[in-house]
């Protein structure tokens, strides 16, 4: 999957302007033409690259600053490339499978998944309009044909349906049913989990069942920002904290997940051991 990352070049991807951590831990804008040695470094360097921000929900209007990053949230990014392979690796692709991407961001795990399966084979679905704009601009820049829809994720694309992967580049404290729906019966959804499910944000992959379950065990550790609608509190992480910690501090790869229409079920090594 590396040689695959590789051979997508990224810069067509990353605007002009990114953001970065300054000293006071903020994220202020960096430019190109302001500084193109420092922003093709953080380019070609394995690191997430923040592409938009917002104002911080928790705070008061009046303390963000745009300008100098105070109080400004990540938004979208660019995913580090080895987090990319991991996912990609998850999803066990081949060519002429359809995919679903939940997530377009930049558009550059598009393009990667566009190399591996065949570009007419790939959508995606990006909840912002104008990184949707941006996603297919810059795929069309180096000629690659990716359906990307403006749209919500959580409900992702009846009208491509089915699918034999769904991939989400967000975390979720629940897996839609949705994506069960949309995909066929022996495909995979492969999802990062909010670490309210386990502490390392693991990364699930979930095989379809003919009786319309999705099951599946966590692969390892994948951080990605929460899906927009499903953001988590810091009193929901210390809680499953205490739950993992009460349980032994079980590894990330010891827990599954079960996914039916009437909701899911967290299980330890089996899905016979519920986690509460």
């Amino acid at each position: 999957m590396r040689d695959a990352i590789a051979a997508v070049p990224r810069e067509p991807f990353i605007p002009e302007e990114i953001f970065v951590r300054n000293a006071a831990g903020w994220l202020e804008p960096l430019r190109r033409s302001d500084d193109p040695e420092r922003w093709r470094e953080l380019v070609a360097a394995d690191v997430p690259i923040v592409t938009r921000v917002l104002a911080d929900p928790d705070l008061p209007a009046e303390v963000c600053d745009p300008l100098t990053g105070k109080g400004m949230v990540s938004a979208s990014s660019s995913s580090a490339p080895s987090i990319m392979a991991r996912l990609l690796d998850a999803m066990d692709l081949a060519p002429g499978m359809r995919v679903l991407e939940i997530g377009t961001g930049t558009g550059y795990n598009a393009a990667v998944l566009a190399r591996l399966v065949g570009e007419g084979d790939v959508v995606s679905v990006e909840i912002d309009p104008a990184v949707a704009a941006s996603a297919r601009a810059a795929l069309g820049s180096v000629g690659l044909r990716v359906q990307v829809i403006a749209g919500d994720g959580e409900a992702g694309y009846p009208a491509g349906a089915p699918f034999d992967r769904i991939v989400a580049t967000a975390s979720v404290r629940t897996v839609p049913y949705a994506w069960v729906r949309q995909t066929r019966p022996g495909g995979l959804i492969v999802v990062p989990l909010a670490p309210t499910i386990h502490p390392d944000w693991p990364l699930v992959a979930l095989r379809v069942r003919e009786d319309g379950t999705a099951r599946g065990r966590c692969v390892g550790p994948s951080p990605f920002m929460p899906l927009r609608d499903q953001r988590v509190s810091a009193r929901s992480v210390r809680d499953a904290e205490e739950r993992w910690d009460a349980a032994g501090r079980p590894e990330v790869t010891r827990i599954g997940l079960t996914v039916a229409p009437e909701g899911q079920d967290v299980w330890l090594d089996s899905p016979g051991r519920p986690v509460s």
